[in-house]
C-alpha cells in the first residue's frame, strides 16, 4: 500500500515515536497489517493514525450506538417506516 506515505512535506523532519502495547495487541496489529497488504508495521500505523486524524468518522458513543442498533436488528427489535415517522416526527414527503 504505497499510498500510505508519511504525509509530510519534503522538508519536514521525520522523527521516531515510541509507545507501549501489550504483546497480544502487537500480535493483533501485526496480523492486521499483513492481512491488509501493508509493507510494514510502521506503514500501517502511519496510515491508521493519519486516517483517524483526517477522517474522524466515529467517536466511541457513535460506535456503541451502531453496535446496539445492529444487535436490535439481529434480535428483531425494529419498527416500520410509518412507526419511525410517527415517533420521530418526520414527513414522508421529505
Amino acid at each position: 500500500m504505497s499510498e500510505a506515505t508519511t504525509g509530510s512535506s519534503g522538508d519536514d523532519e521525520i522523527v521516531t515515536v515510541n509507545f507501549k502495547v501489550t504483546q497480544a495487541f502487537l500480535t493483533e496489529i501485526d496480523n492486521t497489517w499483513q492481512e491488509r497488504g501493508f509493507n510494514s508495521r510502521s506503514e500501517f500505523v502511519r496510515y491508521t493514525l493519519r486516517d483517524a486524524t483526517e477522517f474522524p468518522t466515529f467517536d466511541r458513543d457513535e460506535l456503541i450506538a451502531l453496535l446496539q442498533a445492529e444487535e436490535n436488528i439481529r434480535e428483531g427489535r425494529t419498527m416500520s417506516t410509518d412507526e419511525a415517522r410517527e415517533q420521530f416526527g418526520t414527513d414522508s414527503d421529505e
